[in-house]
This record gives C-alpha cells, structure tokens and sequence, in this order.
C-alpha cells in the first residue's frame, strides 16, 4: 500500500509556467473590460442615470468580491490543479455536482467564443460598411481561426498575445480617460444623474449590464498552467476585480459629464465621441472582443481535460491527453473551436447567450456553495490560509447569485438549473465511486455528530423504536440469508451490523480481523445491503460477547435488537450443549435488555421464499399477548414495508384460547385495530406443538416467541427450540427483553412522565416560594408583637394589657411556626420531584429550592414569656 502510495507521489505532474499577472490577471482583466465597457456602459448610463447605474455596479461587482473571497480561500485550502470552477466544486460538492458543473462550462466557455468573435465581426463589419449577408459570421470564423493558432501553441504563446491586446486596451482606455476630462461639463452630471423618463426596469438594466463582471474567473481556469496557484489566484482575481472597479466607476462618471443623454442611449459607439483618439476606441474594441474570445479559448479546453482526467464521462476520456511540458490540451482546443464555429453558422446568440449567463452565474453560485459547505462541514483539513474569510460571507454570496440569476431572466434562469440538475441526476446514478475525497464525508459525520447529540436530548418514546440489530454472521455458509432478513427487518428506518467474533490472541489475529471485515464487507456490497461490517478478536468468546454488546455503538444509537442464527442440525447430545452454550450468550443479552430474533433457515427453504411471488407470501404470527408477541408484530409489519414483502399477508393465531367464539375473535380483532396492522386473527383450538405445525406449514416465515429457563432455549410449550425448528420452513424464535407499546399516543410514555415531572416541580417550587414569604411574614409579626409586649412590661402597664399583648404574641408565634412548618413539608416535596426529574434524565443546574430561612427551633427561640 505504502509503495502504491509512493508511485503516485512520484509521477510526474505537468508543470505551470505562469505567474499571477500573467496567468490570472491578464486573462482576467481583459474578459472584464470588455463589449459591455465599449458598447453598452454609455446606455446603461443614458437610461438608468449616474446614481442608479453606480448602484448596479456596486451590485454586480459585489458578486464579484463575495465569490473572489471564496475563491481565495478554496484556493488557498486546496493545491489547486488543472479545471478552476470544476476543480473546486467537484472537490468539495462530489463528482455528481462537479461533472454537471464541468459539463456546462466548457460549453458555456466554448460557446463565448462564438460570441465575442460574432461581437468582433460587427465591429468589423461596421468599419468596413459590410453589413449584408454573412459578413459579420465569417469575419467571426476568420477571429476564430486566428485565435485558435495560439490557443493551439499553447497558453504561453496565447499569454503573449494577451500582453498585445492589453497594451491597446490600456492605451483606448488612456485615450477615453483623457478626452473626458478635456469634455468634462459638471451640468451634464446633473442631466445625468437621473434616470430617462422611458427608462427599461431597473433589473432590465442590470441585465444588461451584468455580463461585465463574469469574466473574473477566467484566471481560475488556467489553474493547471499556473506556478503557484494557491499565491497566484487570491491576489491576481482580487487586483483584476479592483481595477476593473475603478475603470468602470471612472468610466460612468466620465460618460455622464461628457455627453447628453440622447447621445448616450441613441448611439452605441458614444466612447468615441469623448475620446481624445477616437481609432483607439475602435482598436480598444476588437482588443476587448478578441481578449474575451482568447481567455475562453484558453479555459474551455483546460475544463475539459481536468473533467475528462477524472473519468466521469467514458465518452470524453480521449480528451485528457496533453502536450508539452505543461500538457496542453490541444484534442480540446480543437473541440472547443468546432463548437464556436458551430454556434457562429447557428448565429442565434440572442438565444444562447441570456442561458449562457445564467451557466457562469451558476458556476459562481456553486463556488460559494461549496466553499461554504467545507467551512460548515467542521473538516479539520479546512485550513485556508486567506485569512479575511467567514463562511457567512459565501453564504451570501450563493444567495446573491441565485438572486441575480432570477433577476436577471427566469426562464433562462430555470433552463440552467433543470439542466444541472439532468446532469446531475444521470451521474448520480451512472458514476462510479468517486476518485477524490470530497467535504461529503466531512459534512454527513458533522450532521451525524448534530443529529446524536439532538436525539439524546429527547426522551426515548415506543413511538420512535426502530429495529437497531447486531447481527451475528459466524457462520460464513449462512451468512447470506441472515443478513438478507436483517435488511428487512431494518427497512429504510434501522441500523445493523454484521458481526463477526474471532477468538483468539496475538499478532496474527490483527490480520485475521481486517480479512474478516473485507470478508464482511464484500458480502455486503454483493447483496446491495445497508449495514456495517464489524469483527472483534477477543481471548475468551464469553467475555468478548459480552464486552461486546454493552460498548457498541454511540449515545442512543445503540442496538436494541440481536439477531442470530439458530444452531444447525446435529447429533441431539451434541445440539443439546450447543443450544445450551447460546442460550448462556443470549441470556447475556437478555440481561443487557437486548432483544433476542433467532433465524432458523435452510437453504432450499430460503430459495423458495426468494422465488416465491410477495403476493402468495404468508407470515403467521403466534399470539400470546405478551411483549415478544408485541415484538413479533411490530416485525412482521416492519416486513411488510419491504418491497419483496409488501403484498405479504400477516396472520395471528392466539394461542391463549381452547376455544374459539365471537367475542375472543373480537378482542384479537381490537386489539390489532388499536395497533393499526393490517392482519387476519384466527384463535387456535388448542394449544400444542402440533397445533403449530398444522397451521403454520405452509406459511413462508412462522414467528413465535420462546422463553430461557436454566439457560435452555425453549418453546412456548417447554420444548427445546430445535423441534420446532426442525419442522417448519423458515422460522423466527423471539424474546422480548423490552415491552413496545404500539398503540402509544404522543402525549404518553417518557416525554409525557418527563412533562408531568417537570410540572409538578415547577408547581412545587411556587409553593415553596408562596410558603417562604408566608413565614417570613409571620415571622416578622411575631417579632413586631414581641417589641410591643417587651415594651409594655417595662412601661408599667396594667397587668391585663400586658396578657392580652402576650396572647397575641403567643398566636402569631402558632402561626409562624405553622408557616414554616409548610415551607418546610412543600421544600421537601420539591427535593422529592428534582430527585424524579434527575432519575428520568433530566439535568437540573443549580439548587432551585430556597433554603428554609427561619425554621420552628428558630421561632420557639423568640416565643414570648407567658409569665412576664
């Protein structure tokens, strides 16, 4: 395993050659300063006003930052490898959601092409009047072509053209800049500031607008050509988001002090009114159209070599093959440039392109999703090194999208989504297991731990009993079968696992644990079974048994249930000690208030009940109104809500009647309604072995409940359990260690013991309080009384005055002593209900009761002298 490990650390991986400015802020950059600056700011401006087109700025460049920070700290989480937006989705969401994802950007990049090179073809067109015919798509095609020549040299080759275009770029911009300011005319600002009387909706606007800022994640996807991306990506996307921010805020501000409204909205080439060299505007616009085309031909194609080196799609696996030092993908160059051409023959972009929109909007709304799923998801491997992070802020970020996206146009909206979603759906249940660790795992044992400590906090109630099983799976011949009744007997609502228990001590028995949890574990996999494989070596089987069943599990998720398989058929000497030695393990368990299921299977039997239609599958229940007959039921139904078993009809038979009438029939038959199953009652004439075996036969699974006595396993009849066994096809022996009360109402049970509980402390606790403030009351009458005889006696007052003070004094004496004597009785009646409260599990902090603050010695102390 080790070596393995160390061949893949020591295969080489395709190098980056390019830095921050050059692979992220070029591309970057150069995307962001594109048509929307050239053609259509100085509408946005003429229409929405000054003050309105800065807050659509400040709200479309806000997506901006909130996603860039996710990105930074994915980034700098993650060694971030060939894909950009796929990489970190798939790594953080799963493959189901980064197959999607990564499906839809490459033709979402692939197609952008076609739109900006069908954006230079206008431009083109329009300076060379050759606006007929197919002009504008087959300059469009011509762009294509050139710039595939350098997508297909590679990313350093197209990087240098990237240092061309921007160097004319910076010169328009230069020149618009300049000429602004020569124009500048602060009356203009204030006819601007407002937005046109006929001005489209706010959101139409920012519509409009919005397709400006999707371009700062053009650096994320040349991440494979990058020298450090964990450096490059935070600090390149952060300065390409900051510049463009200022450009475009200076940019508004200049176009709404240099010309009137009318020119604005009217005119869509209104930039070069206001330049000082009008031709770099010109210049500035093919720069701005052909940079855009060249950062989509240089992203789609990386896309796609990262999504087809993972292999989700088999179909793109060719494309995963690279060339030169930096593995360029050219097999996907040239894919993306036939679906450019393609688009540019269709040439309805007005169609495509709102969807197109809503595809990298989605893109950024996922990266912020999944940077804060892994935030959220607890994962100790979460250590980004961008420090200015909160998950908080990515979870806004995803919101903002998802609101912009339904701004901006819902259907298209909702296009992009239902097809994610397709996508997302077939993979879910075409792929594989998936070649990465995502947060998944990270996240469900997060939700694990939150779930427990939850459902610790609630009181157990026979309304939310649930099958737990540990199932003892030794015997390797039958184990198929036991496991197989174990999965229905959990359903879609219990837990099992399988259990194997070696015995022995010493090294080798590690070795033997692990093959026995892959041997476990295969079985499992092949039966397409929910449950957990587990094997426990141990020196003495006894003691390892029952270690065993009282540590595992966590909190309340503990098994409740233990299911085995009945010994099999031996000479009677032989199977006799065998029953005897599981009956010692079962009364082991028994005692720790598991439930003890015995499967007696054989395995012709066991085929028959496989083969057999759910419709003519009968399972007979053996009635005698006791907890394991409770327990029975509540199993045969749990059955029932299996597929394979769900057309199964349940039968009781009473066995505590000799003779059958209407009114036994009735009782059984309420009972059954009381506990809503759906089963026939029949009362048996008599109650013996044979009446079980005549009646039950046929049936295709037989339960009955049977009893230990001097650690032997017997039937309902004091026979071994082996007779029965041995008779019937396929039968369930059943000891209830717990009573379920299945027709429990909500209000009853613990929760309603623990609610009564607590009422009657709370209850207590205001009597106490109501008697405390009685005695002291008391208390301080008969210290009022005890100053007015005191003083009469030393006044000289007649002896008559003085008895009469003192026969006050004397009574208010009684009734403070009365008072505290009720303090006292209701702050033990307190004491008793918290000591109940705690036995039921419920923690109480503090000392709620007051302490008795004058009790009876105290007040026979200050009794008046009934002499003075």
């Amino acid at each position: 395993m080790n070596e393995s490990q160390n061949n893949r650390s020591q295969k080489p991986q395709p190098k980056g050659t390019l830095g921050t400015f050059g692979g992220v802020f070029t591309p970057s950059i150069l995307t962001i300063l594109g048509i929307i600056l050239f053609l259509r700011l100085g509408y946005v401006v003429g229409q929405a006003g000054l003050w309105q087109t800065l807050i659509i700025l400040m709200l479309a460049n806000g997506i901006s930052v909130l996603t860039t920070i996710s990105l930074s700290a994915m980034a700098t989480s993650l060694t971030v490898k060939g894909g950009g937006d796929y990489y970190l989705i798939s790594r953080t969401l799963g493959l189901e959601f980064g197959g999607a994802i990564g499906l839809v950007l490459f033709f979402a990049q692939s197609v952008s092409i076609a739109f900006y090179c069908i954006g230079f073809g206008e431009v083109i067109s329009g300076i060379l009047q050759l606006h007929a015919g197919y002009f504008p798509q087959v300059i469009a095609a011509a762009a294509v072509g050139f710039l595939f020549i350098f997508a297909w040299l590679g990313a350093d080759w197209a990087t240098r053209l990237q240092f061309v275009v921007m160097a004319v770029l910076v010169a328009a911009l230069i020149s618009f800049f300049v000429g602004g300011l020569l124009k500048w005319d602060s009356a203009l600002i204030l006819e601007n500031w407002k937005a046109n009387s006929g001005a489209p909706d706010f959101w139409v606007l920012f519509a409009i607008f919005f397709p400006a800022v999707t371009g700062f994640t053009q650096g994320v996807s040349m991440s494979g050509d990058l020298k450090d991306p964990g450096k490059s990506l935070p600090i390149g996307t952060f300065l390409a988001v900051g510049v463009s921010l200022l450009v475009y805020l200076f940019a508004c501000v200049i176009m709404a002090a240099s010309l009137p409204k009318e020119t604005l909205i009217g005119d869509y080439n209104s930039m070069q009114y206001v330049a000082a060299v009008d031709y770099l505007i010109v210049a500035g616009v093919i720069a701005a159209t052909l940079s855009s085309a060249m950062a989509s031909f240089l992203g789609a194609p990386r896309i796609l070599q990262s999504l087809s080196g993972d292999r989700i799609f088999p179909v793109l696996n060719p494309f995963v093959k690279g060339v030169g030092a930096s593995g360029n993908p050219r097999r996907g160059v040239l894919f993306s440039g036939g679906i450019a051409l393609c688009t540019i023959a269709i040439g309805k972009l007005n169609l495509i392109a709102p969807i197109v929109s809503m595809f990298f909007l989605v893109s950024y709304g996922l990266l912020n999703y999944a940077t804060f799923f892994e935030a959220r998801s607890g994962s100790p491997s979460f250590r980004p090194r961008f420090k200015f992070y909160d998950y908080r802020v990515s979870l806004f970020g995803g919101v903002a999208c998802l609101v912009a996206m339904l701004a901006i146009n819902v259907a298209a909206g909702m296009v992009a989504i239902a097809f994610l979603a397709a996508i997302y759906q077939y993979l879910k249940r075409t792929a594989g297991p998936s070649r990465w660790a995502d947060s998944q795992r990270s996240y469900h044992l997060k939700m694990v731990r939150q779930h427990l400590f939850a459902a610790a906090e609630e009181s157990e109630h026979p309304r939310s009993w649930r099958p737990q099983l540990m199932v003892f799976t030794n015997t390797a011949k039958r184990r198929k079968a036991i496991i197989q009744f174990a999965a229905w007997l959990q359903g879609s609502s219990g837990i099992s696992a399988a259990v194997q228990v070696l015995e022995g001590k010493g090294a080798a028995m590690v070795k033997q644990r692990e093959a026995a949890v892959a041997d476990l574990a295969k079985q499992i996999k092949e039966e397409k079974i929910e449950m957990f494989p587990l094997a426990i070596s141990t020196p003495d089987l006894e003691t390892g048994i029952h270690a065993l069943i009282q540590s595992y599990g966590i909190g309340p998720l503990r098994p409740n249930t233990i299911l085995a398989n009945w010994i099999e058929p031996l000479p009677r000497f032989e199977a006799d000690e065998n029953a005897r030695e599981l009956g010692r393990y079962m009364r082991m368990a028994f005692r720790q208030t598991r439930n003890i299921v015995l499967l007696n299977n054989k395995a012709d039997n066991w085929q028959k009940i496989e083969e057999l239609p759910a419709g003519e599958r009968r399972i007979d229940v053996w009635w005698q109104g006791d907890a394991s007959s409770r327990l029975m039921l509540l199993l045969a139904y749990i059955l029932t809500r299996n597929s394979q078993w769900q057309d199964a009809r349940i039968r009781v038979l009473d066995m505590e009647y000799e003779k059958a009438s209407e009114k036994t029939v009735a009782d059984l038959e309420k009972t059954l309604s009381d506990f809503r199953i759906d089963a026939v009652p029949e009362i048996v004439p008599t109650r013996n072995i044979n009446t079980v075996l005549a009646y039950s036969a046929d049936a295709a699974l037989v339960f009955f409940p049977f009893r230990l006595k001097n650690f032997t396993p017997l039937d309902p009849f004091e026979n071994s359990l082996d007779i029965l066994f041995s008779q019937l096809q396929t039968a369930v022996a059943v000891l209830a260690a717990k009573d379920i009360d299945l027709d429990a109402e909500p209000d009853e049970g613990g929760a309603a013991e623990l609610a009564a509980a607590k009422d009657a402390y709370s209850s207590a606790l205001e009597k106490v309080e109501k008697a405390e403030q009685e005695a002291d009351d008391a208390s301080k009458l008969v210290e009022e009384k005890l100053k007015k005889l005191q003083a009469a006696v030393f006044s000289g007052v007649d002896a008559e005055a003085v008895k009469r003070l003192n026969a006050d004094a004397l009574a208010a004496k009684d009734a403070a002593v009365k008072s505290a004597r009720k303090a006292a009785k209701w702050s033990v009646k307190a004491m008793n209900f918290k000591q109940d409260l705690e036995s039921l599990g419920e923690v109480i902090s503090g000392d709620d009761v007051p302490e008795k603050r004058r009790n009876e010695n105290e007040l026979l102390k200050s009794a008046p002298i009934e002499n003075s």
